[in-house]
């Protein structure tokens, strides 16, 4: 079975969630490896080394400050922006860190060695740490306990035993009582036609498994109030995102001039709103500030743009804007679990065909549902989205999640709005299906170039001059 829906929408903070939210998990499940063991109590040192794209972007993603916020034992779901710059705050000045939360050791972003040009096999996005025992002499401590991460995108984390593991899963055991069992979007279809559910409603029996359909709409709805809370923190701030490329901030000013331009909420300005979310979701994730993963943070303004699209502009979504919100991201939330299991999320991996691709068609999926469309139409909308994504690089300027990360999103939430139109124009009939997408979208990130994938060293990275912040 694909990845729970409920994982796929976390929380998180920005700028990246294979480059901050993974990293920080890791080194957090690392902690807690270390406070089970009972070593915590013990005087240690700590080592860390990035590697391939985290080393290559680590700095301007925030990757390194995510290490030392993970080693205190703080989690991307719950941290808060004040708690992040606070601790970060004292770790300058005292050039330490409380491991665990309790035991201060030594240790800054400068103790972390970054090896840009290694890449292990698994993933290009890995991370070892090491704890040894401390002593009076340096020679003589002992190495207590090792592990080497991959941050997969999307804030999942897989350690290198999880990776040998993942190829011996016994699917039957992992599935035991999911009732609607599935691993392609054509098994799904299938499942649709037989039981006569949408496939929100598949999604929703499925997630009942391990919560009740009461609470995992109350989950989704409130993954739905944070996405709203982030563009709303979005509108109300100005001034110039961190990093060294000056960019300004644009959303406040959009959002002054479309309230007085758009007083009535017009249906031809809606367009324009869709854009305005997307742009300030991607810059308060690109200042850092607590997003929902949908299905990454680099991709965190198309799912919830095109939510106001369909909550603000559809008929169902007027009439029950609760239903239509939990109905879209079910449906949005498989389709992104069937490109997280047969291809991948991560820019790092396949490019940002892998990022924004996904969630454009994550969020036409969801918004054909919303539109009434059948399980098909659905499944073509998202194909739709994806297939018109394919072959497109991840080059962040920097390796700062801005240029073009931020505008790309609002293209994108577009390209989602009219792959749904385009699904609910036909009847769900179409040449290409989304299994066959979804594969072309793993094979092309296979064959793209290294430079194009997350390491800021092709594309709009070097044809822009700027002095790169290297890790």
């Amino acid at each position: 079975m694909p990845v729970s829906v409920i994982e796929l929408f976390s929380i998180g903070i920005g700028p990246s969630s294979s480059h901050t939210v993974g990293p920080m998990r890791a080194a957090q499940r690392f902690v807690d490896d270390l406070t089970e063991r009972g070593l915590l109590a013990e005087p240690i040192r700590v080592e860390c080394e990035l590697f391939g794209s985290l080393a290559a972007t680590g700095a301007g993603h925030g990757t390194l400050d995510a290490v030392l916020l993970g080693l205190e034992g703080l989690r991307p779901e719950t941290i808060s922006t004040e708690t992040k710059q606070q601790r970060l705050a004292w770790m300058a000045l005292h050039h330490r860190i409380r491991l665990g939360g309790l035991l201060e050791i030594p240790f800054t972003t400068d103790d972390i060695v970054c090896r840009a040009n290694i890449f292990l096999p698994e993933h290009p996005n890995a991370m070892t740490l090491r704890a040894f025992a401390n002593t009076e002499s340096p020679i003589a401590e002992s190495l207590i306990v090792t592990e080497t991460y991959f941050s997969v995108g999307g804030g999942f984390v897989v350690t290198a035993a999880g990776f040998a593991a993942l190829s011996d899963t016994d699917a039957d055991a992992d599935d035991a009582g999911v009732p609607y069992r599935y691993s392609s979007a054509r098994q799904l279809l299938d499942l649709c036609a037989s039981s006569g559910l949408s496939i929100a409603e598949i999604t929703l029996a499925n997630e009942a498994r391990q919560r009740s359909p009461d609470d995992v709409g109350k989950y989704l709805l409130e993954i739905a109030d944070v996405m709203h809370e982030c563009a709303r923190r979005g509108m109300m701030t100005d001034g110039v995102l961190p990093g060294g490329l000056q960019v300004s901030r644009r959303a406040k000013a959009w959002w002054q001039r479309l309230v007085y331009e758009d007083r009535d909420r017009a249906p031809e300005f809606a367009e324009d709103w869709v854009n305005l979310v997307a742009l300030a979701v991607n810059e308060e994730n690109a200042a850092g500030g607590r997003v929902v993963t949908a299905p990454t943070n680099g991709a965190a303004g198309i799912v919830p743009a095109v939510l106001h699209y369909a909550r603000r502009y559809t008929e169902a979504g007027r009439a029950d804007p609760d239903d239509a919100t939990i109905r879209y991201l079910l449906t949005a939330g498989a389709v992104g679990a069937l490109i997280k299991e047969h291809a991948s999320i991560s820019g790092a991996d396949v490019g940002c065909q892998g990022e924004v691709g996904s969630a454009a068609a994550m969020a036409a999926a969801g918004l054909a549902e919303v539109l009434g469309g059948t399980p098909e139409q659905v499944e073509n909308a998202a194909e739709i989205a994806m297939e018109h994504s394919l072959g497109l690089t991840c080059d962040p300027i920097g390796g700062l999640v801005q240029i073009p990360c931020i505008e790309r999103n609002a293209i994108s939430a577009g390209r989602a709005i009219n792959a749904a139109r385009m699904a609910l124009r036909g009847d769900g009939t179409h040449r290409v299906s989304l299994d066959q997408v979804i594969a072309t979208m793993r094979d092309t990130g296979r064959d793209m170039h290294t430079k194009y994938k997350e390491t800021a060293t092709g594309g709009l990275a070097v044809h822009v001059p700027l002095n790169i912040v290297e890790c």
